[in-house]
């Protein structure tokens, strides 16, 4: 039904149809409740699955040597299982971002995302009880399934329901998120820090309270009921990611994702064992060292924060591609500069704000990816393509890890760097979403 036009020639929108079908704002105060509603879950879930996720790698080492039962965080089988602990996650993370977002296209954003978020919460809070390496092992693959699906969830979600012109900053937003949720966690950490290593994993259940609000206030995005309907009960397979015109950037987006993943996960990891690690620290006690870990998270969060919106500048100013190819090349010059040489703690925090600002470029894949296909195929693609990176990056973590000498972790961080290299040649071969290109001249 059109909308129906009074006098002055003003449309009044149907009743019928929601405020935000159709329509582009040019303010925030032109937003509807259903556009603020969905923005706060996509926002809010992301901010938990930066606690969630980060909650392990803060306290990492010393409590696997815990579980281990050895002296010390440098004997050799910490590292070891510890970045198979990770790696776990990190295959749940890319597992859970293929399924959820398959049941995503099917079920609805909304629902699924109450799913993903009771997963990651129930199951990080079951690590607290974990007695052996491969316990938390298998409660941080199971937590990682709803993280990496509320990625996509959340990314699809926000990208159907705001202006399209406003992707860049919203992925800035979005990205921001995460680094709040990291920041929480090394909050908790450093609070946390005079009790048992395993406490900070009950952190993480708070995101199930995140839920009950959900459930009753956010309703499904218009383009994708639309695209349901449409569908005529007959949605796209799995397999048309790799057919006709999808597989290139299909194909092209998984290779980009599974280097820049890598490389960044790598880093994620190992700088904070190495920094736990380093000779100027021997005569500091356990708390001394958490607390000063959770600085550093601080320091590369913060800095991460303005490298969200310098990313969005970026992609305003040179478009998505020259962007992700842009910071992903200065994302490899940071961490060459910083584990070239030796450096102490002091030494060290100048390349961790370097590398935080380049971290910038994981807010655009937020808002790039979902628009690159199809709507009923838009999470599944989404959610496959950047998670499947996460598998690269699990076996990443543990490969790097082995070049690593007692305690010292220079060595994995420098050659994970020469990763971004090819990331930044194939991001120039990525497409640039069509929604955004100018229309064909008549």
């Amino acid at each position: 039904m059109p909308p129906i036009r009074i006098a002055t020639g003003a449309p009044v929108p149907d009743p019928a149809q929601p405020l935000d079908a159709g329509r582009e704002v040019k303010r925030l105060r032109d937003l509807s409740p259903r556009q603020w509603k969905s923005g706060a879950a996509a926002w809010l879930g992301w901010m938990f699955d930066g606690l969630d996720m980060h909650l392990y790698v803060l306290v990492a080492a010393p409590f696997v040597a815990q579980l281990l039962d050895v002296a010390s965080v440098k004997d050799p089988k910490v590292g070891y299982y510890s970045s198979w602990i990770q790696a776990s996650f990190l295959f749940g993370w890319a597992l859970g971002g293929g399924v959820f977002g398959r049941i995503a296209d099917r079920l609805g954003r909304s629902r699924v995302l109450m799913l993903t978020i009771l997963t990651y919460a129930l199951f990080t809070g079951l690590s607290f009880f974990a007695q052996t390496w491969w316990q938390l092992l298998i409660f941080r693959f199971l937590a990682a399934l709803g993280i990496g699906g509320e990625w996509a969830v959340g990314a699809s979600l926000l990208s159907e329901t705001w202006p399209r012109r406003w992707r860049p900053w919203m992925a800035a937003v979005l990205q921001t998120a995460v680094n709040i949720g990291i920041m929480l966690a090394a909050l908790a950490n450093f609070l946390l820090a005079a009790f048992p290593y395993r406490c900070v994993f009950l952190v993480g259940v708070l995101p199930a309270f995140l839920v009950l609000w959900i459930r009753r206030s956010v309703p499904e995005p218009v383009e994708w009921q639309r695209a349901k309907e449409q569908s005529a009960n007959a949605p796209p397979a799995f397999l048309e990611l790799f057919r006709g015109s999808v597989r290139r950037t299909t194909l092209l987006t998984l290779s980009v994702c599974a280097l820049a993943l890598t490389a960044h996960w790598a880093f994620l990891f190992w700088y904070l064992q190495h920094l736990r690690n380093l000779p100027d620290l021997s005569a500091w006690t356990d708390a001394e060292k958490s607390q000063l870990i959770s600085k550093a998270v601080w320091l590369v969060v913060l800095s991460s924060v303005g490298g969200n919106f310098l990313a969005a500048l970026l992609a305003r100013w040179l478009k998505y591609r020259r962007a992700i190819a842009f910071l992903c090349l200065a994302y490899f010059a940071s961490m060459f500069a910083t584990y070239w040489a030796p450096l102490d703690a002091n030494g060290l925090r100048y390349g961790f704000a370097a590398i935080g600002v380049c971290q910038g470029v994981f807010a655009l894949f937020t808002m790039y990816l979902p628009p690159l296909f199809p709507t009923l195929l838009r999470t599944t693609g989404a959610g496959f393509c950047y998670n499947f990176g996460r598998v690269a990056a699990g076996f990443g973590t543990v490969f790097f890890g082995l070049f690593s000498q007692v305690g010292d972790y220079r060595l994995a961080l420098l050659y994970a760097a020469f990763l971004f290299i090819p990331a930044a040649g194939l991001a120039m071969m990525l497409p640039e979403p069509a929604d955004e290109l100018p229309a064909p001249s008549a």
